[in-house]
């Protein structure tokens, strides 16, 4: 069992920048990929960005690329998504998410364990 622990999460002004962090409970952390994603009043939930587990491969939304960047700190057991230049329509609840594979990309379908959320705000 993965135990995701996220923070980081506030309000900010439009351009604004904000980190958010991830801590998995997972001793073998090394051994899971991880990502975000988010979820805004009335939509679905949708991927943000994701991260092997070596860190070596990313992938991101669209809607995000060139503002956002996902990282890991192994030694930590922490991943973090980095926004910068952050705009109203990224007011969402952020969700770290991990499976116990290799790479998951974007695709909520493909993880198994989340974590409870951090509120950002976009004014």
């Amino acid at each position: 069992q993965v135990q995701l622990v996220e923070s980081g999460g506030d309000s900010v002004q439009a351009g604004g920048s904000l980190t958010l962090s991830c801590t998995a409970s997972e001793s073998t952390y090394r051994s899971i990929c991880m990502g975000w994603f988010r979820q805004a009043p009335g939509k679905e939930r949708e991927g943000v960005a994701g991260i092997s587990t070596r860190g070596d491969i990313t992938d991101y939304a669209d809607s995000v690329k060139d503002r956002f960047t996902i990282s890991r700190d192994n030694a930590k057991n922490t991943v973090y998504l980095q926004m910068n230049n952050l705009k109203p329509e990224d007011t969402a609840m952020y969700y770290c998410a991990a499976s116990l594979n290799w790479y998951g990309g974007i695709s909520v379908a493909a993880y198994n364990y989340w974590g409870q959320g951090t509120q950002v705000t976009v004014s």
